[in-house]
């Protein structure tokens, strides 16, 4: 995680302090994670997600040092599966993967790009190697260790849609970047078949996008953001129901396996009014945690322009102080047409700004993009907005299968889940530099 990215954690933290509470519903008590019972000792670079298997081994998926580990229950180290050696038969490949849980305790790895799936079996053999049902979906099937989220249910894939845009050229060549919807398809694919079909749609950060060029063809990038959202998530649970998570009202809607769709009634939530004044101050907050990032990490400014190339699919780079050329990108003055400026424009870091005081919703949601996670004894994890300041890490909703919040549950400072474990069994991930920890709790 990136230092800014990082001190925009602390968004929460800002809102409780922010909107004290007011007619607060009857919600279960807040209660601690239990003890650790294992810590790792070995170094890991960015750990993107772990698949649980029998006995409390684990397969640990480091995606900065590119290899997938399996430990044994005290993460003492039992084999490397695949790493980024190229002489090897199981190479991890030039970019970050995922791994799924599949058939049985089978385990998947995508590896989007040789549009491949590593077929693990419980002792970390790798069995066969499959393709991708749709060379189109790889990266968003690789990408299921970022939060985007992809999972195997009873002969599918399912996973986020890729977002469909294609960039436009304006006057004299300047690109231009149309309107992207503020939804997104859940879709999901046989295996077999590689049939497709939609699940649902669930309801995304919104931004705007603008690009302009210099006479010496260099193009300028401005990110419009809300930081305050109201959007929906979405897990597949261990019992292979598709959960999509409302985030306006708080309730989930329910596809199972066979098709049949269902929802459960809102759940309860200490909703907070926020006064015009509290989100003018919400956003004066946040641009001063960027101010302060962006003159402490003067380079930061490429990190979000390596994941808005990402996304343009134009690669990206790090370091250096901002400005700098991040990204190039091909765009000539028309079909056929030489570059304008001599050749391929640079494609400046992209300024952040933050929508008007007036855009942010009346009361705060319950939770941010991308915090939902489903155990593996068929409940649903969703990590919350603070509504009130308390020491401590992140505090969490826990979900069974009816749709009702039966527990809340605090975990240590600094750590994040990364997967869970049969019979209350959390790992959590402690971020210390540039090397990463891992810790094997249990719910008490």
């Amino acid at each position: 995680m990136t230092p800014i990215f990082a001190r925009l954690l602390a968004l929460p933290t800002i809102l409780a302090a922010l909107a004290p509470a007011a007619g607060a519903q009857a919600r279960p008590p807040i209660r601690q994670l239990g003890a650790m019972h294992a810590v790792t000792t070995d170094s890991l670079g960015m750990v993107n997600n772990v698949r649980a298997l029998p006995g409390g081994r684990l397969l640990i998926n480091d995606a900065s040092s590119r290899r997938v580990l399996l430990v044994d229950s005290t993460f003492k180290l039992i084999s490397i599966v695949a790493d980024s050696t190229s002489s090897t038969a199981n190479a991890y490949g030039p970019r970050s993967g995922s791994l799924i849980a599949f058939r049985g305790d089978s385990t998947l790895f995508v590896d989007a790009a040789s549009l491949s799936m590593l077929v693990i079996d419980p002792t970390g053999k790798i069995g066969r190697v499959m393709s991708v049902p749709r060379s189109q979906d790889a990266m968003m099937l690789a990408a299921g260790g970022l939060g985007t989220g992809a999972y195997y249910s009873n002969g599918y894939l399912v996973y986020r849609g890729m977002p469909g845009f294609r960039m436009q050229m304006g006057p004299g060549g300047t690109p231009t970047m149309p309107s992207i919807a503020d939804t997104m398809a859940i879709v999901r694919v046989n295996v077999q078949s590689r049939a497709v079909d939609t699940v649902g749609f669930i309801k995304i950060p919104k931004t705007n996008t603008n690009m302009s060029r210099s006479d010496d063809g260099k193009i300028s990038i401005s990110i419009e953001v809300n930081p305050l959202p109201v959007v929906d998530d979405w897990v597949v649970t261990s019992n292979g129901d598709v959960a999509l998570i409302r985030g306006k009202d708080y309730h989930i809607d329910w596809m199972s396996p066979d098709g049949t769709h269902r929802s459960s009634p809102k759940m309860a939530f200490d909703w907070k009014r926020l006064t015009d004044e509290q989100k003018v101050a919400l956003i004066d907050s946040v641009k001063a945690i960027r101010d302060r990032a962006a003159a402490a990490n003067p380079g930061q400014g490429n990190a979000m322009a390596a994941a808005f190339g990402a996304a343009l699919g134009t690669g990206g780079g790090a370091g250096g102080a901002a400005p700098q050329m991040v990204m190039s990108l091909d765009v000539r003055a028309g079909a056929g047409g030489p570059p304008r400026g001599g050749g391929t424009p640079q494609i400046m870091a992209p300024q952040i700004n933050y929508v008007s005081p007036t855009e942010l919703p009346d009361y705060q949601p319950a939770f941010f993009a991308t915090s939902a996670k489903a155990d593996d004894d068929g409940n649903i994890w969703v990590r919350t907005i603070a509504t009130k300041p308390a020491p401590g890490g992140a505090v969490y909703d826990v979900i069974n299968a009816k749709g009702e919040v039966v527990d809340r549950v605090q975990i240590p400072e600094n750590r994040t889940i990364v997967g869970f474990g049969q019979g209350g069994v959390v790992i959590l991930a402690l971020r210390e530099g540039t090397t990463t920890k891992l810790e094997r709790a249990r719910v008490k």
